[in-house]
């Protein structure tokens, strides 16, 4: 097979990896229902909760059509994956399918990316469950320590305030992390 970075990986192999065959891993114990709901809850959390409020507010009816084409974007990315699964038949990700189709350096960047996506996604719920935690609070938690040092604002009494750290989303992400580790056997 040579040291090649482009060198991919054989379709033999990863049926023979799923069959459980020299395979020392994670046990599956996520059933297809278990992953609909965690699909489910990813869009619930980081679609309406924290990005459809603001950018109806500021978009006005664009939004709409950008519902739409996001709609056929997501359309796409299904029939994209439903043909991966076809040709390759075993439990994987866009990484497993890229490494098998494109090879290794493809595959790697798809995996890096596909982490910082997931990162970025968990971020952005956090960000937008602790507003929403401060908000239930009646605003019981200093502005400097509920947003990012990146912001700032000037009260009524013309004093400046900037962000610190926004603690609670460090720590609903740390809980949505801890979560996700005990769930993982």
């Amino acid at each position: 097979m040579g040291s090649s970075i482009f060198r991919k990986k054989k379709i033999e192999n990863t049926l023979a990896e799923s069959d459980g065959e020299g395979h020392h891993g994670l046990n599956k114990i996520l059933t297809v229902r278990d992953l609909t709901f965690l699909g489910i809850a990813a869009v619930v959390g980081a679609g309406i909760f924290s990005t459809i409020g603001s950018a109806a507010y500021h978009g006005g009816p664009g939004v709409s059509l950008l519902f739409v084409i996001t709609a056929i974007t997501c359309g796409f990315s299904a029939l994209c994956y439903a043909e991966f699964a076809s040709r390759v038949p075993v439990s994987g990700s866009a990484y497993t399918y890229s490494y098998i189709s494109f090879g290794e350096v493809i595959a790697w960047i798809i995996g890096w990316a596909l982490i910082m996506e997931y990162a970025l996604g968990a971020a952005t719920v956090s960000i937008a469950w602790s507003e929403y935690l401060n908000k239930l609070l009646d605003g019981g938690i200093p502005y400097e320590w509920s947003h990012s040092p990146f912001e700032s604002f000037t009260d009524s009494a013309g004093i400046a305030h900037a962000g610190i750290v926004n603690a609670p989303a460090l720590i609903i992400l740390l809980l949505l992390t801890l979560l996700l580790i005990k769930g993982t056997q």
